[in-house]
Order: structure tokens, then C-alpha cells, then sequence
């Protein structure tokens, strides 16, 4: 199966380079360009493509404003977004995750990661830069003024899935940590899906972190 994707910078040379590592993988092809937000948001409500690769700062509607627009909380039907950056400021990424994106990669990363990023997102997955990963989990991890409260219904199980997912593992790093099947590992996260009512594994990071679960 075919990865769609995306690309909105409003650097050509970013989105030539993106275009070339994308459609270098077998299972991967660009569909779309766009050089502002503006442009992204209407391509995708166009074409819907399966991710899509957002620049922060970009003429007429920035990236994170985009992202809101797609996958944010009151959106029915959410895309999934991945924010690509030179731009590593802790508002940019906690806005990014809150606003609804999937991923938070810099630039810099490299065409390795930045696969790796895409296929997790098809995935339903999330991938955050791990040079900005300590830092977003440390903001994280200040409580809210009014902490929510722990779901009943989750597992002691679930509960460790939870933590893992929250810590920035993927599927197959869970399951080798819990010592269980990859099979087991998403059927874990459906019903955690399911019962804190998330829609992506970013929300239930989130999650984790706000309810002092972490902590």
C-alpha cells in the first residue's frame, strides 16, 4: 500500500529535497506541494492524503494554525500531520502535538528519520525529534493547575503500555520492553484509544503527562 503525502514549506529547494527522499521509498509518494498554509489546507481537504508534512513558519496561515485546522480536536475527520522544522522552541512543538500533529521533526534530522517519521504517522504512530524529546516530556510533566483525573477502566496492563507510549516508544520497542507480541502491543492501544476516548497515541502521551501519571 502506497504512503501519500504532502509537503507544505514555502522553500522550494526544502520541498524538492523532500520530494526526493519521499519518492525514493517504494511505498511512498508524493502527491501535493504547496508553498503556504493556505495552500496546504486546501490540498488536503482536496486530495487527502495519508500524511502530510508541515513547515512551522509560512506565508498567509502558519504551520501550526494548518495543522489545527486538520486535525485539531473539533475536526471530524482528522489528517494525519507531521511538523517539520528548523525551529525546535518548546510553544512550537507542545503547540504542534496540542494542535493536533502527529510527529515534530527538525530539519536536520535526516532522510533517515524523516521516513521513519512518515511511516510511523501512516502507522498511526508518533515520532518526535529526540533532540526535543526531553525537553517536551520535562514541560510536559509540570503538573496542571487542576491535574485530571486518573480513567478507571485501564489496566495495570494498559497502564504500562501507557507509560511506554508516553516515554516516545514505538509499537515494536513496547513490545520487546513488555515482553510481549506486536499483535498484543495494539490491542493494548485500541482499548486505551478506546477508553480514554484519544484519538492517536500523541493524545495519549498527553494524557499521561497532564493526569500525573509520569510523575
Amino acid at each position: 500500500m502506497t504512503i501519500r503525502v504532502l509537503i507544505a514549506d514555502d522553500q522550494e529547494m526544502v520541498r524538492t529535497g523532500f520530494r526526493m527522499i519521499i519518492d525514493s521509498q517504494p511505498d511512498m509518494r508524493v502527491v501535493g506541494e504547496a508553498a503556504d498554509g493556505a495552500a496546504a489546507v486546501a490540498q488536503a481537504r482536496r486530495l487527502r492524503p495519508d500524511v502530510c508534512l508541515f513547515d512551522i513558519r509560512m506565508p498567509r496561515l502558519d504551520g501550526l494554525a494548518a495543522t489545527r485546522l486538520l486535525a485539531g480536536p473539533d475536526v471530524a475527520d482528522p489528517l494525519r500531520v507531521v511538523i517539520v522544522t528548523t525551529f525546535d522552541m518548546d510553544e512550537y512543538v507542545y503547540g504542534a502535538l496540542r494542535g493536533g500533529a502527529v510527529g515534530f521533526l527538525l530539519k536536520d534530522s535526516g532522510p533517515a528519520l524523516l521516513v521513519e517519521a512518515v511511516r510511523a504517522a501512516a502507522n498511526g504512530e508518533a515520532l518526535v525529534s529526540p533532540s526535543v524529546t526531553v525537553r517536551l516530556l520535562e514541560h510536559l510533566a509540570v503538573p496542571p493547575a487542576e491535574p485530571r483525573p486518573l480513567r478507571d477502566g485501564l489496566t495495570d496492563r494498559e497502564l504500562d503500555v501507557v507509560r511506554l507510549v508516553a516515554r516516545g516508544r514505538t509499537n515494536d520497542e513496547i513490545a520487546r520492553e513488555l515482553f510481549v507480541s506486536l499483535s498484543t502491543v495494539k490491542t493494548h492501544l485500541s482499548s486505551v484509544q478506546r477508553k480514554l476516548n484519544a484519538r492517536n497515541r500523541t493524545e495519549i502521551a498527553v494524557w499521561a503527562w497532564e493526569s500525573g501519571l509520569m510523575r
